[in-house]
């Protein structure tokens, strides 16, 4: 079984995100979307919140999993007997940092390899930070994010 693991903060998770998921979920057996729990980020959303709203978000994808985790990358991936990992990228921004990432983790497992799904245009510049500006601010977010997300930040900023 062929098992790719599609890391993230995921605060929250945005329609590019899913984009990249559900790509994902057509190439391999099995998804593990791992939520990671990046306290140094402060997020929005608590590792709990983000991780049930991720399982709603793709809970339509029979072949995906949600996972928070908090290790390095390559050891959740060894537990989980993931072989691929599976990132999204943007502009050129995302791919220096992606690179960067890549080379680290190939040093620390040269094993586990590092497949990119390049965003089509409507999410070529889509980020969790622009969709929580937005929120903040009372905007409409439906076009970026699933409902189930829409519904929590409304949640969120009502507070």
């Amino acid at each position: 079984m062929k098992r790719a693991l599609t890391p993230g903060t995921f605060d929250p998770i945005t329609s590019g995100h899913l984009d990249v998921i559900t790509r994902a979920a057509q190439l391999v057996d099995e998804v593990v979307v791992a939520v990671a729990a990046s306290p140094k980020k402060r997020p929005l959303f608590t590792l709990e919140e983000r991780t049930d709203l991720v399982r709603q978000a793709t809970a339509h994808l029979p072949n995906v999993r949600v996972e928070p985790f908090d290790e390095l990358l390559v050891t959740f991936a060894e537990k989980l007997g993931a072989t691929v990992v599976v990132k999204g990228l943007r502009a050129i921004t995302d791919f220096e940092y992606e690179f960067q990432m890549t080379a680290i983790n190939y040093q620390l497992n040269s094993a586990l390899e590092t497949l990119f799904i390049m965003s089509p245009p409507q999410y070529m510049y889509l980020s969790s930070s622009v969709v929580r500006e937005i929120a903040s601010l009372h905007g409409d977010v439906e076009q970026f994010v699933p409902p189930c997300v829409r519904d929590a930040l409304a949640r969120k900023f009502a507070e």
